[in-house]
């Protein structure tokens, strides 16, 4: 039982929003050159992030899992104003294609991936309340693609209405296999920021690549694009 070979597609949606959206963040960046602020001492010793968004796959590994979404949390240390390090960590979710899934003859599937890296971020200031970074790093990433069959279960319910405590069937995914592979990686990406004026909370949007050397069935490339809090 074989996978047939499939062609290399890149989802038209990655050519609409992500290259827009690289633009703008460096034309963000290329401002902050003439308004950088000069202090060397950082507002706040500490910094956080937590946010989430949709996470095209990219390169070999988008013929065979289709884009999920994601979600992100992080904390770290700032040396100045502009130069910090956040240690982070990203749970993503992806579809397994069709095609996949009938080569192997199996009825359904499903991806995740766990990531927690260490990168240092470097701040610009833009104009007003708008300020733009850049970030990059490497870390951890370990990829889990199970196949899975529709079935059911039986479980124990307690329904306070009736008074009732007993089993009941409900719909479950047997698992029919799974391929989990560990590997390092590196990311890098450039964000925006907006100053919410709350302390120094920020919105933020951001398109970061990430490239994971796991050897089974293609490495894993993505490129999410997040949007949250950062402070």
């Amino acid at each position: 039982m074989g996978i047939r070979k499939v062609g290399i597609f890149m989802p038209r949606t990655i050519s609409k929003l992500a290259v827009p959206a690289l633009v703008v963040m460096a034309f963000s960046i290329s401002l902050s050159l003439n308004a950088q602020t000069a202090s060397d001492s950082p507002q706040h010793r500490w910094n956080f992030n937590v946010g989430g968004g949709v996470t095209p796959t990219v390169g070999d590994i988008s013929s065979r899992l289709n884009t999920g979404g994601h979600f992100t949390v992080g904390g770290g240390y700032n040396f100045t104003n502009s130069l910090g390090v956040a240690l982070e960590y990203m749970y993503t979710g992806f579809g397994v294609d069709r095609s996949v899934l009938r080569a192997l003859d199996v009825p359904d599937g499903d991806a995740h991936m766990h990531s927690v890296t260490l990168n240092p971020i470097w701040h610009f200031k833009t104009v007003g309340r708008f300020g733009g970074y850049a970030i990059g790093g490497g870390g951890f990433y370990r990829r889990t693609v199970e196949f899975t069959q529709p079935t059911t279960a039986i479980v124990t319910v307690f329904d306070p209405w009736w008074g009732y405590l007993g089993p009941a069937l409900v719909s479950a995914n047997q698992v029919l296999g799974s391929v989990t592979s560990n590997a390092g990686g590196v990311n890098a990406g450039l964000g925006i920021t907006i100053d919410l004026g709350h302390g120094g909370t920020k919105f933020y949007g951001e398109i970061r690549y990430h490239y994971a050397a796991t050897h089974r069935a293609r490495n894993t490339q993505i490129l999410p694009v997040t949007f949250g809090i950062r402070w």
